[in-house]
Parts: C-alpha cells; structure tokens; sequence
C-alpha cells in the first residue's frame, strides 16, 4: 500500500486520488481525461455518391455523413489501440505504474484467442508493471460501455488499489460494397477513470435493455464484413431506446420520491443528450424519439401550446408500431429541433467527419461535445449517453460534469485536450472515392496476410503493422513524433532489420 501511495503523490493528475481515498467508496468515480485516435485519409461522402451512382444527397442528406475515416492495410485494431494509449499516457506525462486495470471494447476481432489488451501491454513492459486488471470486451457497438462500466465499478469495489484504470474503445468499421458502405469509419477512443474525475457517474442512474436479435452480426471469421439487417437494426436501436429511457426514468424517480420530490423526468433534465452514432440522421430522429415517449408518458400533455401543440392525433399511438411511421417521425423531428440544436448537435462533428467507429462512437461523440464548449458551458451540467450495440445491448445513462471549472482544474484540463479537435480533423488527408475502393478492395483480399502500403500520410506518433509472419503474429512500429520518419522505427516487438517488410 505504501508502494501504491508513493506512486500516486509522483504520478498526480487532475481528478487523481489523494493518499487517504482508500477508503470503501472513492468519491466521484468517473472519466478524468479523454484522448481519440482517428485515420490520417478520409473519402468524402458527396464524391462517394456521385462515384457510387446514387442520387445526389443520399449519404450525405439521408444519412447526415460528410466525410468518413477509413484505414490502409498497415493499420489494424492493435495499432489503433496502441496509437491512443500511448498517445493518452504520453500527453498527460503519466507512468504506466499507475494503472492498476486495463478493459479494452472491441468487437474487430483479429484472433480469436488473444486479446488486443495483451498487445497493450507490451507498452508496460519498460515499467515493469504487470500487475494490470481486465481484459476485452465484445458485443457489437456496445463492447466500449461495458469496459467503462467495468472499470468504474472496479474503482468503487474493495478490489481497487488506489491506481487508474484505462478504458480503450476502437474498431474499424468496413462494409462490402453497397447501400452500408457509407457507414463506415474507424477509430479509438482512451478514457482514464479514477476517482474526483471531471465527469462524474451519476450513481444508479443506469437503464439497460438486453434482447436477442441478429440485426448485425459478423459469422465469416475470415472476412471484416458484417452481415446487416438494415431495417431490422433501426427498428432494434429504437426500441432500445425506447426501453432504457424507461427504466432510467424510473430509476430517477425512485430517487426522487426518496428524497421528497414529485417531479416528473423529462429531456429538459438533460442539459446535452450523446448518442451512439452509426449514422447523425438517427441520432437526430432518436432526439425526436424520446420527446415521442415523454408526451407519451405525460399524465396530461399541453396540445394547445407549447412543444406538444398539435399532437392530439397521436396520443394514443403505440410506440412498438411507430418505429417508421413518417407522420409520427416527421411531427416529432420538427417539434424537437431545438432540442437536438441544443443538447445533441455538436455531439456530431467526428460522427459526420468520421463516420461510425463501433465502440468509440458515443464517447466520440462526448469527446466533441466537450471539444465545442468551455469549462464554464459544461460546468455542472448532467449529460445524458445513450449506447447500442447490435444483437442487441444498450443502456442509457448520466454523467455529472464538476462544478469546478478554474484553471488549472481537472474539467479545464479535460476540455483543453481536446480542442484540437477540429484542426486535427482538418490536417487529414482527402482520397478519391476510386483510391478508397482499391483501398478497401485490397484490405478485403489481404486481411490476416499482411500487404502492406506506405506509412509516409500516417499522422506522427502512429503505431503500424510492419510483419504478420508464417504463424500470424504482428508486429508493430511507431512513427516518429516528428515530421520525418524514422530510419528505423521503434518495434514493438524486437526484430532484425531483414525481418521488417519494405515499405
């Protein structure tokens, strides 16, 4: 314990514990910092349309995407992963003694045995810490929420030792050719969670719906593409929605009866709403979706006025038989607008710059909202997250953004992090769609082979394959942090020269 005490007093960040939390319940359990890794090349949606032969707007009107984020082939779900931590420990000068657990959400699934948290840790070596908690998790879009979920209750369980722990999300997300395409997008999301973070979970206040379904699923172990109901996937996602707005809004109110309040829970008591985004047009419809279910739910709606006014029609509709129903649909996304201007939209800038990255995809949408807002803005505010994966999983959720927003504070260093953001997006790359489609073409032809393409357009400090040999193992290097390329790239794992394919 003394160890631990130690290496938490050298290694202190904004949001760390101090040496006498050790206590049975760390205060204010949640994310301190936040770091995100995207590709260096995107293709833009509007050239992908004319390009694919479809009507003018459909990816970019329909589904609400400008540009998507795609990976070569000498980038997989370990050199995401490697790439944000490394880029997350490095960035806030934290030693990797001080991570007692490591949880990775993935469902990009290169071995079926080994973990991409194993790979991770080859970064902990030079530490000599080992002595590192948690594995993958995998479910869809959802893998990413329940690592998080498992390495909160880790720190406020008997089982913590005072250290961090590091959440990692990351996918690549990639579709055969066809109407899905465009829904693509890669990337990877660090989160650090301790205790007096600057986004704290609101305790209790977790509504979760589990049900079977193949509405996305990936059966062919030799292929990155997944097989998609698209129809059946909305209707899933909604009605999941649908079902965790419930139970959550319950959950409060139990709270609130407990403490002598008889208040009704409604969207006004989100200040910011962030999705799971495969696409920024069902998110905007998914805004409309929950005003849909507090008038439903509201003992006796004002339909004279205000933002139910005109809605009598649809008083006694069904939820379950409203999924695509365009009178509902349209009523609701015009009523709700505002909200969505307010509490959702800027949520939005990596999904529509980027495009869906599976796991990452709600906490990159939190990392934008962060990004778009001051300290002073998000001071004290509660955020709503709402997050999915297919088969199906999802739970909505609350964090609480600290009162203290003072230089120097842990939600001023948060917020400071990430308001590069935008420039990192535009430093990015544009590729034709023709580029994209070889591209994509090439990475179906040689997935687990290990062809591999220049390194030269990667952003500085990226870790890339460099070598699957006869028995399938990988190999990495980084980039250098500098403008140049290395001579000779720092391996992950120690190779003779002969050994690293040619670039």
């Amino acid at each position: 314990m003394l160890i631990i005490k130690s290496l938490l007093h050298m290694f202190r960040m904004p949001g760390s514990a101090s040496n006498n939390c050790l206590g049975p319940w760390p205060k204010d359990v949640g994310i301190i910092t936040m770091e995100l890794y995207f590709p260096s090349q995107y293709v833009d949606q509007a050239e992908l349309e004319e390009f694919d032969g479809v009507t003018a707007g459909k990816y970019t009107v329909g589904l609400g995407q400008a540009r998507m984020g795609f990976c070569s082939d000498r980038e997989d779900i370990n050199s995401l992963c490697l790439t944000v931590v490394q880029r997350l420990m490095e960035r806030n000068s934290l030693s990797y003694d001080c991570i007692g657990r490591l949880e990775v959400g993935t469902e990009t699934i290169i071995d079926k045995s080994k973990s991409v948290k194993t790979v991770l840790m080859q970064l902990f070596e030079d530490s000599g810490n080992t002595d590192v908690e948690g594995i993958d998790t995998t479910n869809a879009c959802y893998g990413g929420t329940a690592a998080l979920f498992n390495a909160v209750n880790w720190v406020e369980s008997s089982s913590w030792d005072g250290r961090y722990a590091l959440v990692v999300a990351g996918d690549i997300a990639v579709y055969a050719t066809g109407s899905a395409r465009p829904t693509g997008g890669a990337g990877a999301v660090a989160m650090l969670i301790g205790p007096n973070a600057a986004l704290t979970f609101e305790r209790g206040l977790r509504g979760t719906h589990m049900q079977h379904a193949y509405d996305f699923y990936k059966p062919d172990m030799v292929s990155e593409y997944p097989v998609v109901d698209g129809k059946l996937s909305v209707e899933c996602y909604l009605s999941a929605l649908d079902r965790c707005y419930s139970v959550y809004r319950n959950k409060i109110h139990a709270q609130w009866q407990r403490e002598g309040s008889d208040k009704h829970f409604s969207l006004d008591d989100f200040d910011f709403l962030v999705f799971h985004s495969p696409y920024c047009k069902l998110v905007q419809k998914s805004v409309a979706r929950l005003m849909l279910n507090d008038f439903l739910k509201h003992p006796s709606p004002d339909t004279e006025a205000g933002p139910f006014a005109g809605f009598d029609a649809f008083r006694d509709v069904k939820p379950e038989e409203t999924y695509f129903d365009r009178d509902v649909e349209k009523a609701f996304m015009k009523a709700s607008a505002q909200l969505f201007e307010t509490k959702t939209k800027a949520s939005l800038l990596l999904s529509s710059q980027n495009g869906n990255m599976y796991t990452p995809s709600v906490y990159g949408c939190l990392a934008s909202l962060i990004a778009q807002h001051t300290a002073s803005q998000l001071a004290g505010q509660r955020v709503g997250l709402f997050s999915y994966g297919s088969g199906f999983a999802a739970t909505l959720y609350s964090l609480r953004v600290t009162q203290d927003h003072t230089p120097g504070s842990a939600l001023d260093k948060l917020v400071s992090s990430l308001s590069d953001l935008r420039v990192r997006l535009d430093s990015r790359r544009k590729m034709s769609p023709a580029a994209f489609s070889e591209i994509m073409k090439l990475r179906e032809e040689t997935h687990h082979l290990g062809m591999f393409l220049s390194v030269e357009d990667l952003f500085p400090g990226t870790w890339y394959l460099t070598r699957v040999d006869d028995k399938h193992r990988r190999e990495y290097a980084r980039r250098a942090l500098d403008d140049e390329l290395p001579a000779e790239p720092e391996l992950v794992r120690t190779a003779s020269a002969s050994e690293v394919l040619s670039q």
